[in-house]
């Protein structure tokens, strides 16, 4: 019937692992692209620094070679002034990586941060509905973390060992090539064992980070929970806890410092048994007269410093290729494919009347059931309409619809005659003015929580909206008025006041629909009166559309929408629902509506009639 709204694209046709891998490499590299320019000078300076460094070893070659030729003044100065060229190359080509490379990775990791962020936008209410915010927190605390050390570390330290290590083998082979060749055992020697150890390093690694954080939590829960432990006699149950982690992140912290000092005594093993080798070799070659004296002497150095970025290469590759697998998971979120599209060439409405159509439509949450099943409903300009039933009927699922959270499997739903899905995302959410149950205020003032419901407000159009709200006279009594910041959402403050702040948003952005999704239904009696006044007052001239569960919010609606078995099983105003005896009266009557007596009105089984 429909598409799995949890479905990524990346699911779709399976791929081998490698060419999986390869792909999310390529992925993590393409936020470097636009910025090929910068690319170019980090690789001509780490080029640049490596044969500055390396020359240099070669001049001590002719230097120990030469020795006799000091004695003249022009060989001697020439020397020095061939140094001092090279290492001023060599300071130039610092500089020019530093600049380089920190304004290239700094970029690269900010482009790539904002593009997982702006998907998440894409992806929108139908992803965020189906995925815990934990999960989301993760991906950006772990794998975009992971991803932007690519950056930071692996990728610009993988340049300079390629260049490094290519220029000190050609050096070597200009040098020597009998001992070059002799050094390819070594560095086979270390590939034996070299990358299966930095893989168990590293992985030990990243599951040591991850035990720390669980061993941390758990700390932090028994020294929170310790009243609640000794008031239940369970103290040393909350200990156990405690050590059970500590000794889990004990096990895997000694089996990371194992795998890495064999990591480290491998290399080393490689080196010494390389150098002894060449040192041998050398020896013979030196007796023979193939190779002088500081030909063996620079050579000895290329060897070390040149094996030394070998075999740190490999563990780089150990590392990318750990870090890209971590990395797989955000690469997968990225090739989620968002359940409602925006229109490529939307269509305007330059006057929102705001009349909604939904015809024929069926929608459900799985693929293999419907929720709502050829539901129909008008709503006029400017009419009031009340959408009751039992809780699971598909209230706010039509809510969601109308706000385009989702597209139906079938049928359509319009605004002003035209489709949601030919309207642009910006034009849609201008129009439409949403208050839920328990809205949503920033950590941050007042004004700035109100602000938010048109960012270019005034100040004065700010605080009218405020007054229109209900909200100014309780605002002016907290601490620095409207400057007052209300803490992490935004806990200084009560329910009611919440919602007439989210309230106050409104009537500054003025939608011409407004979706009212049981936005009282957790409030005490005073905080509901004022906000039952304030959104009154918000009512005038638009459509209203409202999930309820209180008669007294809905007794004045036009029109009350009964929904029972994904359609919509009833319709009239309150008067004619209630004449007509049918669900609407028998869940009032019945008691089983959620508020079928509430603290401002009753109604008389008897007579029929509500009274408030």
């Amino acid at each position: 019937m429909g598409t799995n709204l949890t479905k990524g694209v990346g699911t779709d046709q399976p791929r081998s692992p490698a060419n999986r891998m390869y792909r999310v490499y390529f992925w993590i590299v393409s936020f470097m692209l636009p910025y090929r320019a910068a690319c170019s000078l980090l690789i001509a300076a780490i080029a640049v620094i490596s044969v500055s460094e390396l020359l240099v070893a070669k001049l001590i070659q002719y230097f120990i070679d030469g020795v006799d030729a000091m004695s003249d003044p022009v060989y001697f100065y020439g020397y020095l002034g061939a140094i001092a060229l090279l290492v001023t190359f060599l300071f130039a080509g610092r500089v020019l990586q530093n600049v380089t490379q920190n304004s290239l990775q700094e970029r690269a990791a900010r482009d790539m941060q904002y593009a997982v962020i702006d998907h998440m936008r894409k992806l929108g209410f139908a992803y965020f509905e189906h995925h815990p915010a934990g999960e989301t927190l993760s991906l950006l605390n772990t794998e975009v973390a992971a991803v932007q050390n690519m950056y930071r570390q692996a990728i610009p330290w993988l340049l300079h060992e390629i260049i490094f290590s290519a220029v000190s083998v050609a050096l070597m082979l200009h040098t020597s090539w009998e001992l070059t060749l002799l050094a390819i055992p070594c560095l086979l020697l270390y590939y034996v064992f070299g990358p299966y150890l930095e893989t168990k390093a590293s992985l030990a690694g990243q599951q040591m980070a991850a035990d720390r954080i669980h061993l941390n939590q758990t700390v932090y829960d028994a020294l929170s929970a310790l009243p609640e432990l000794r008031a239940s006699s369970t103290v040393r149950w909350g200990q156990s806890l405690v050590l059970d982690r500590l000794n889990g992140f004990s096990r895997i912290a000694l089996k990371h410092l194992w795998y890495a000092n064999l990591r480290g005594a491998n290399r080393k093993m490689t080196l010494y048994a390389g150098g002894i080798a060449i040192f041998a070799c050398g020896f013979v070659l030196h007796r023979s007269g193939s190779l002088t004296v500081g030909e063996f002497t620079v050579f000895m150095m290329y060897f070390f410093s040149g094996m030394q970025t070998l075999t740190a290469l490999i563990s780089n590759f150990t590392e990318q290729r750990i870090l890209v697998h971590q990395a797989a998971r955000l690469y997968a979120f990225m090739e989620r494919e968002p359940a409602v599209k925006e229109d490529a060439q939307p269509v305007f409405l330059p006057d929102v009347k705001g009349e909604i159509r939904l015809e024929d439509v069926e929608f459900g949450y799985d693929s293999g059931s419907a929720l709502l099943q050829g539901l129909n409903l008008t709503i006029k300009p400017g009419q009031r309409v009340a959408l009751v039933g039992a809780s699971g009927c598909g209230k706010s699922t039509i809510l969601k619809l109308i706000g385009r959270f989702y597209d139906p499997q079938r049928g359509t739903v319009t605004l002003d005659g035209v489709p949601l899905s030919r309207l642009s995302f910006a034009q849609l959410r201008r129009t439409m003015g949403f208050v839920f149950q328990e809205p949503y205020l920033f950590g941050t003032t007042v004004r700035e929580n109100i602000r938010f419901g048109r960012p270019e407000a005034t100040d004065g159009e700010m605080i009218d909206a405020a007054k229109a709200a209900n909200a100014h006279e309780f605002i002016m009594e907290l601490p620095q008025g409207y400057d007052t910041v209300v803490g992490e959402r935004a806990v200084l403050l009560s329910g009611g006041q919440k919602q007439r702040i989210a309230l106050a948003r409104l009537f500054l952005k003025n939608p011409a629909v407004l979706i009212l999704d049981e936005a009282t239904s957790a409030l005490d009696t005073i905080n509901d009166i004022k906000v039952q006044q304030a959104i009154s007052k918000l009512m005038k001239g638009r459509t209203i559309i409202t999930v309820a569960h209180k008669l007294s919010t809905i007794k004045e609606y036009d029109v009350i929408c009964v929904i029972q078995n994904g359609a919509v099983a009833e319709a009239g105003s309150f008067e004619q629902l209630l004449r007509l005896g049918g669900i609407f009266y028998r869940m009032a009557a019945g008691g089983t509506w959620n508020a079928a007596e509430d603290v401002h009105g009753q109604f008389e089984m008897d007579t029929g009639t509500y009274r408030s």
